[in-house]
């Protein structure tokens, strides 16, 4: 017999009542002004009840708690703890998470740290299995997962399906490998960019039904109605919500969620989480019950998380507290009926991880010829890229008159050189920003104007360990402003040290928070666009169209090969 069943019948006092709030009720997509009982964690029942403990909710709203449907806990450049200590402060009780990062650099040991990690946390991180390491067959990373391997996590608590399988063209080909990895689960989430027709049917037909990666309306409304799950993204540089947004109404909205993929820890103290989605959704004209029912019932249901999404008899009492559905201020948040409370910061655990880069020399990085070259485009708040094709000669690179710049991807396990393309949209005007934190097989990848800065800058996240850094010299930037950054920065250095596998912050939430602010001032004071260091994490993501750069050189993602840097 269920422990609750008594007090569900209201034989014995529940743990806990929640009386006099409106509770949202996402089955019907309406507000209750409701009373409800909580016993071992979970909803044991609705209406009057009593209990060891009484909480007065009168005057506030309850809502379910908070899911992101797709996120990389590592790309909030948190440890797991630290990131769960600020999306829980915004309402979120649950994220579906894919530690493909850290499993491109560390391999299966990477996923049973984020596994380990999230214990100890109420936050509950569910993993998705990352089904590409590397991402694609040519990738070169730190390690190499098969089928065999992800197979011992079947059944381990915690993980529920396979992450975002982005080998679309080995999906199509039938490659075995990645067919056994599908087999595995029965949930698995799609990344498939730009997918349409014949091959879109063919790539769910094989199992995929859900994607992340809709950048307009078309493509995500062929996806829905083709039967998968629309998560319509809002993250660092991925802002897809405006855009997508009209594809959710009373009938499509169960098969729409939010999700945040990529966002720093300074947007996530400044703007929010799930909650920042709900709050947009609603100023973009979204009736503020639909963007409810996407970020918590429709987000269980994806998963087949029957546990969740709503207060309802025999689901867990996941809720948030907020002042007003239209504000969306997260007063508190409670996990199994029990309020959340900062434990404060502990240090985590960091895993061992290879950094064996060799720093190249300004000769290494020399380009040399003439004529229409390949130059990345960014576009602003996307993670596509254009294929712009430039008269270029190499002797006047760099050509910060039409913004055209020198973009290095340096090799962190083996040592074996860099990779050299031009990149469009950074915005630099003197000096260089690098990083370890690059999509997906985190090599160093830096960006710059002048040769030596690159240099300095991939030395200098070498020399941490891993990390992101903006170098500059102080004459020709004018100078930082050292009473702002003296404890991050030298005159002509600003850091943050990445322990955790090159990818994350052994610090505290607000610390970090503070030296991304210093980052990117630096990095504005040079010229740099918003969020450079997103940007140029996602530079040799090979499975994003259209081109990349990696550590061999110029990746054009559409030919899924190797391509020169001049002529065709």
């Amino acid at each position: 017999m269920p422990t609750g069943l008594a007090a569900a019948r209201g034989l014995e006092p529940a743990d806990a009542v929640f009386s006099g709030g409106e509770i949202f009720n996402p089955f019907a997509c309406a507000w209750e002004r409701v009373d409800f009982a909580v016993k071992d964690g979970y909803v044991v029942g609705i209406g009057e009840y009593e209990g060891e403990q009484e909480y007065d909710l009168s005057g506030a709203f309850v809502v379910p708690g908070l899911i992101d449907a797709h996120v990389h806990v590592e790309s909030s450049l948190l440890a797991p703890a630290e990131y769960a200590r600020l999306v829980l402060s915004h309402g979120t009780t649950t994220v579906i998470a894919d530690p493909h990062e850290i499993a491109n650099v560390c391999g299966a040991p990477g996923i049973d740290y984020m596994l380990d990690e999230g214990t100890r946390t109420p936050l509950d991180i569910l993993v998705m299995l990352p089904s590409c390491v590397p991402a694609t067959p040519l990738d070169v990373g730190g390690a190499v997962l098969t089928a065999a391997d992800l197979a011992r996590f079947r059944g381990r608590e915690g993980v529920i399906g396979l992450a975002e399988v982005m080998n679309v063209p080995g999906v199509l080909a039938g490659d075995e490998d990645l067919r056994a990895k599908m087999d595995l689960f029965p949930v698995i989430d799609g990344h498939a960019p730009f997918l349409s027709g014949k091959d879109l049917n063919a790539y769910i037909y094989a199992g995929a039904r859900s994607d992340h990666e809709c950048t307009t309306l078309a493509e995500a409304r062929e996806k829905l109605l083709r039967g998968m799950y629309v998560m319509i993204r809002e993250g660092s540089t991925e802002h897809n919500l405006r855009d997508l947004l009209p594809l959710a109404n009373a009938c499509t909205a169960p098969r729409c969620c939010f999700a945040t993929d990529d966002r720093h820890a300074d947007m996530l103290a400044g703007k929010g989480h799930i909650d920042d989605c709900i709050k947009k959704a609603v100023a973009y004209g979204l009736e503020v019950e639909q963007a409810l029912r996407m970020a918590t019932l429709s987000a269980a249901e994806r998963f087949g998380l029957h546990d969740r999404g709503a207060l309802a008899p025999g689901m867990l009492a996941d809720f948030c507290v907020v002042d007003d559905p239209g504000r969306f201020e997260i007063l508190q948040t409670f996990k199994r009926g029990v309020e959340v409370v900062d434990p404060g910061y502990r240090s985590p655990a960091c895993p061992a991880a290879p950094l064996h880069a060799r720093v190249p020399e300004p000769r290494d990085i020399l380009l040399t010829g003439r004529g229409e070259a390949r130059v990345i485009g960014i576009v602003p708040g996307q993670i596509t890229t254009r294929d712009l094709r430039c008269s270029v000669d190499a002797a006047d690179i760099p050509d910060t008159d039409r913004d055209i710049l020198k973009a290095v991807v340096t090799d962190r396990y083996r040592a074996s050189g860099s990779g050299v393309g031009l990149v469009h949209g950074f915005g630099l005007e003197v000096g260089a920003i690098a990083g370890s934190v690059s999509h997906d097989s985190h090599n160093i990848v830096a960006v710059g104007v002048d040769d030596a800065d690159i240099v300095r800058a991939v030395g200098e996240v070498v020399r941490l360990g891993g990390g992101l850094a903006v170098v500059s010299s102080e004459r020709r930037a004018g100078g930082p402003d050292l009473e702002k950054t003296r404890s991050v920065s030298s005159a002509d250095v600003t850091a943050l040290p990445l322990e955790c596998a090159g990818l994350m912050s052994a610090l505290p939430y607000d610390e970090v928070v503070r030296r991304l602010a210093a980052l990117e001032e630096h990095a504005r004071r040079l010229g740099a666009i918003a969020n450079p260091f997103m940007y140029l994490s996602f530079l040799a993501l090979t499975v994003i169209p259209e081109i990349r750069v990696t550590e061999r050189g110029v990746f054009d993602v559409g030919a899924f090969s190797d391509v020169p840097l001049f002529g065709e």
